[in-house]
């Protein structure tokens, strides 16, 4: 019991030293299924962004493998005219911080 005491708060530590950073928006981590585990966001938006997080590294994940079968997706990063994302591809559960 202590030990997933001391997991839990280290991921709300995790998450406000994440949050924390100027310009990030929101930190949201899904599960492969797409399922929000955690999130900083509202509902509407974790519900949203979390769906298609898993749907791109799963693509992404492909890809990777498709170059290399040896190899496999650890992060990625989306850049577009306004916005910066990076995921967190920790074995099969993409983390995800705009």
């Amino acid at each position: 019991m202590a030990g997933s005491l001391t997991m839990s708060a280290a991921v709300e530590e995790t998450l406000k030293r994440i949050q924390s950073h100027r310009g990030v928006k929101g930190v949201l981590i899904v599960n492969s299924d797409g399922i929000p585990i955690r999130s900083t966001l509202s509902t509407e938006v974790t519900d949203s962004y979390a769906g298609l997080i898993a749907q791109l590294t799963y693509k992404a994940s492909s890809v990777v493998r498709t170059l290399d079968e040896t190899d496999g997706l650890t992060f990625l990063r989306i850049r577009s005219n306004k916005e910066v994302g990076a995921i967190d591809h920790k074995g099969e559960a993409p983390q995800g911080v705009k």
